[in-house]
């Protein structure tokens, strides 16, 4: 039985949200923007790129997800979109990708993949078309059903993360 549920939004802009239906000694529910680090490109071209920081990832996962309730968590992880994107920004995501489920994995927290559509489906009003009006509905409703994190979403511009661990509750509780 699932009773702790979350939501990655894959990217290095994504962020991470976490529910519980357990009544245990942390503090649930928990949101934050997903952690990242600059270096160096590996590329010929000199130039920073932006990549997921695994280290602060992996320390977040051990903090919060205590390692008795891993058997019964559920992260739904949002699958990067890869049609019309420059090469760069799907560079970016599939290394966010990437790095994420390696962290996932080597906790060995359970994890299936989302189409952002099916999520938005379901928490988001009908109708609306474009990156940003999607960002400024998960950001409106994500301010509605968690207000605690209002500055934080405001902040980062939307609720995605905390949506998606949102739809995992309502999908598998």
């Amino acid at each position: 039985m699932i009773q702790i549920f979350g939501g990655i939004d894959n990217g290095i802009t994504g962020s991470i949200g976490i529910l519980s239906s357990l009544d245990i000694p942390y503090s649930f529910p928990l949101f934050c923007k997903t952690p990242t680090k600059s270096e160096l490109s590996y590329t010929k071209e000199k130039q920073n790129i932006t990549r997921i920081d695994a280290p602060k990832l992996t320390d977040y996962f051990l903090e919060h997800l205590p390692v008795a309730c891993r058997p019964n968590t559920l992260f739904l992880f949002e699958r990067p979109l890869t049609g019309g994107f420059s090469t760069k920004a799907l560079n970016s995501a599939m290394r966010s990708m990437e790095a994420t489920l390696i962290v996932l994995e080597l906790l060995q927290i359970p994890y299936a993949y989302i189409d952002s559509k099916e999520w938005q489906k379901e928490l988001l009003p009908g109708g609306l078309k474009g990156t940003d009006a999607l960002k400024l509905a998960s950001r409106d409703v994500g301010i509605r059903r968690f207000p605690q994190f209002k500055e934080l979403i405001q902040k980062h511009k939307d609720a995605d993360g905390i949506l998606i661990a949102e739809y995992c509750r309502m999908k598998y509780k």
